[in-house]
């Protein structure tokens, strides 16, 4: 306080990672040598009434994606010339294969259907979310999502993600029969830190990740102290400050899972 002027002093510590993380700068995702979007056509009249067939030109490898993609060429149902789409690969998928998308499209690994027309216990991936959003769950190496249960009346499809978790889905959204290519990926151990500096590089500036309790008080609201501890309890209000935001936030409940809490059968 400086009784000169009145006005105060706050001694304040510094910027915390997550709040430079905000502003991007060093933190972006490292996107220059990555290909194209992968995504499904846009919606129009020949997948929702018929079906529209392409062909799989090529495989390729995506910098900072486990799954492989897939180049697929239509041709275009206005105009005289080919469209070429970029896809992710399911497993099975391979040069040559004819892959057919529409609402007629064969129940076949590899082919784009909209959910209300696949069977209960169908195992599919790259599911829209909402139908015409191109992809958006069950995308990542080896996932796959399951169609649980149909509601024809109410235009809804009941399907088990990757998480464990459940979700009702407009049966007009778009998925594709089978699995994401390049399954297996995490079970090798990476071993050294070379190999995750390299995953990393191509992926985004999160490695090596310092935790909290090793900082000093003035980088991380857990740091300092004798022995490595928070000192205080880990949950923080959704609405606190950034420079304080870290731990369990708005955290509903804590501590481990016992027996069949949390899960939904």
């Amino acid at each position: 306080h400086s009784p000169e002027d009145g006005t105060f002093a706050f001694k304040m510590g510094r910027r915390i990672r997550g709040q430079r993380k905000g502003c991007g700068t060093i933190f972006r995702s490292h996107t220059a040598k990555r290909d194209n979007p992968a995504k499904y056509r846009p919606l129009d009249y020949a997948e929702r009434h018929g079906y529209i067939k392409g062909v799989v030109r090529d495989i390729i490898h995506d910098p900072g994606r486990g799954a492989p993609l897939a180049t697929v060429v239509f041709r275009d149902p206005y105009r005289f010339r080919l469209k070429k789409e970029t896809f992710l690969a399911p497993e099975g998928v391979h040069t040559g294969q004819f892959i057919y998308c529409g609402k007629k499209a064969d129940l076949t690994v590899g082919n784009v259907l909209p959910l209300g027309g696949l069977p209960e216990g169908t195992i599919v991936c790259n599911v829209e979310e909402k139908s015409g959003d191109r992809g958006a769950l069950a995308r990542t190496s080896g996932n796959f999502a399951t169609i649980i249960s149909q509601n024809p009346d109410a235009g809804k499809t009941r399907l088990k993600l990757p998480s464990g978790a459940k979700k009702v889905l407009a049966s007009s959204c778009r998925a594709t029969v089978g699995l994401i290519a390049g399954g297996g990926r995490i079970d090798k151990p990476i071993m050294k830190a070379g190999r995750a500096y390299w995953k990393f590089k191509s992926k985004r500036n999160s490695w090596p990740h310092v935790r909290g309790v090793a900082m000093n008080p003035v980088d991380h609201p857990h740091g300092g102290g004798n022995h490595q501890h928070i000192g205080h309890p880990a949950t923080v209000r959704r609405d606190t400050s950034a420079g304080a935001k870290v731990g369990l936030i708005a955290a509903r409940r804590t501590g481990r899972l016992h027996g069949g809490a949390g899960k939904e059968d």
